[in-house]
């Protein structure tokens, strides 16, 4: 039996010894700094920001035949970075409504955001859609619900999101925000009039956050 050394092929010199030494090097160096990373993150102990729906202001929400839907919101939509030492980019953010997981909006680009530590943001998107057609079974649901004068909405806000801690930038994750607007126009207390056939609704409902 043969035993094969790294380093010792074709009989030559000490060059492919040096070759694994430095090769061990690199793997040993990326090895510390991935553990210095997952340590400083367990220390941190990073939460999740938290996104609120503040309001939802109704221009247009008229469902005609066959199955098409016009609508138009401005919603406001905070979030809040709740880590005290790590700050949070925001990169590629958009927001649509959906109804019963169908999009029923184009999707709205949100600008990019740096936010600090304990720091806030506030987006007003414009939400539309013109006659976007809707799958019969949610057309005669939301039919049904027109009718009443009540309807749930979903304000879906996507994108990417990197960490920040000192001067390192940390991983690029996606971000799935939903927040539930529930609208009452069978109660006329329940918005504000601010124009012609347009009605502002103060929801402050706090949206689950998951990546």
């Amino acid at each position: 039996m043969t035993t094969k050394e790294c380093g010792n092929h074709g009989g030559g010199g000490g060059g492919g010894g040096t070759a694994c030494r430095i090769c061990g090097a690199i793997i040993g160096f990326i090895i510390i700094v991935l553990m210095t990373i997952f340590l400083v993150w367990i220390i941190l102990q990073p939460k999740n920001p938290e996104f609120i729906l503040q309001d939802t202001t109704v221009y247009a929400f008229n469902l005609s035949q066959p199955n098409l839907l016009t609508s138009k919101f401005q919603i406001t939509i905070a979030s809040r970075n709740r880590n005290s030492n790590i700050g949070i980019y925001y990169d590629h953010l958009h927001a649509y409504a959906s109804y019963r997981n169908q999009q029923i909006t184009l999707a709205s680009d949100l600008p990019p955001t740096y936010q600090r530590h304990k720091e806030d943001s506030v987006w007003s998107p414009l939400l539309y859609g013109n006659q976007v057609p809707i799958a019969p079974f949610n057309a005669v649901a939301l039919g049904d619900e027109q009718n009443s004068g009540v309807f749930t909405l979903t304000i879906c806000v996507d994108g990417q999101v990197r960490w920040k801690v000192g001067t390192l930038t940390i991983g690029n994750y996606h971000l799935h925000v939903r927040c539930q607007a529930f609208i009452n126009q069978a109660d006329k207390a329940a918005g504000v009039h601010v124009g012609e056939n347009t009605v502002k609704y103060t929801l402050i409902n706090k949206c689950s956050v998951n990546f």
